[in-house]
């Protein structure tokens, strides 16, 4: 599937100070990143680091924290990693799945996923 971009904004966590970014989506990407100086200048605090594996191979430990991040008419909090600077942005399978949203690929963009029953 291609990616395409939507716009996001994370917030801090107490949701007083918002920065909007265009935001890669793609459903390979687990979690929500953004430029570790954005997610400092908010506050967001790492709360652990772990090892990841790119798609080129390479392995590299990286931090996460928890803030919120909105998109779509939704806010949730979610996990984000602290990127590189000069990355862009990615709207991950976490964020995407606890709004309650799906990609439809062919439009390119986000859809409302229909009450879950229990």
């Amino acid at each position: 599937m291609g990616t395409f971009s939507v716009e996001i904004e994370i917030g801090d966590f107490e949701r007083n100070r918002w920065v909007p970014m265009d935001a890669l989506v793609d459903t390979g990407a687990t979690m929500t990143a953004a430029p570790a100086s954005v997610l400092h200048e908010l506050g967001v605090a790492p709360t652990m680091r772990k090892r990841f594996q790119f798609a080129q191979g390479e392995i590299r430990a990286m931090d996460i924290g928890h803030t919120w991040v909105r998109f779509g008419g939704e806010e949730i909090v979610t996990q984000v990693l602290f990127n590189d600077e000069g990355t862009p942005a990615l709207l991950g399978a976490l964020a995407l799945e606890g709004a309650y949203m799906r990609v439809d690929p062919v439009a390119q963009r986000l859809i409302p996923v229909p009450g879950l029953m229990i």
